[in-house]
């Protein structure tokens, strides 16, 4: 489980094709760099961009890679060859921790893209994002949506179109500060609305 607060944007070292999957490689200066506290443990959860993945080796250098099922590449914008693309990277929550943010699962359910990126005038941006079809019953006014595993709160949702207000702080210290339109995205709904979801179709009242 996550929160959606963004620890590290690292550039991504290496993708590489395996079998019907791929196996990617963050580099260490940047984690070590970012991340100092860090220890990494083979079989650790880790959220890239908001999809939950398992470090599965450790190199020499503190380099970590993780192995990309063909399902995970089916379902994230993980199946383009992303070397050197920025991407967001959260450990997972302790029970002691604060929850900054919201409940985040690291479960994709659907990719997007930047529609539009108009400056407020304030140092941030105010950032228009395009979902899926199914995705759209998700957008609740100032509710919370993970976007790259970046805990947001929707503003003005209209159809297949949401709004967020990006801080500069934000902007800083993820991948949104290099996005534009056009830049794929993975989408996360709140958990805590498709569990609801869920309840209400099981009792029938949903159609």
């Amino acid at each position: 489980m996550f929160t959606g607060l963004v620890e590290a944007c690292v550039p991504v070292r290496s993708w590489e094709a395996a079998g019907t999957g791929a196996r990617l490689v963050l580099p260490a200066p940047e984690l070590a760099s970012d991340l100092p506290d860090w220890e990494p443990v083979l079989g650790e959860s880790i959220a890239l961009s908001g999809c939950c993945l398992t470090v599965i080796e450790i190199g020499p250098d503190g380099s970590v890679a993780f192995d990309l099922s063909r399902e995970t590449l089916d379902r994230t914008w993980f199946e383009e060859r992303i070397a050197g693309r920025p991407v967001n990277l959260e450990r997972s929550v302790r029970l002691a921790d604060r929850l900054g943010g919201h409940l985040v699962s690291g479960h994709v359910d659907g990719v997007g893209h930047v529609a539009a990126v108009t400056y407020t005038g304030d140092g941030g941006w105010c950032m228009t994002f395009e979902v899926p079809v199914e995705f759209e019953r998700y957008l609740v006014q100032k509710g919370s949506v993970a976007v790259d595993g970046i805990s947001l709160t929707v503003v003005d949702p209209r159809e297949r179109l949401f709004d967020v207000a990006v801080i500069p702080e934000t902007l800083a210290r993820t991948n949104l500060g290099t996005a534009e339109v056009g830049t794929a995205v993975h989408l996360e709904a709140d958990p805590i609305g498709k569990w609801v979801e869920r309840m209400l179709l099981a009792a029938g009242r949903l159609g």
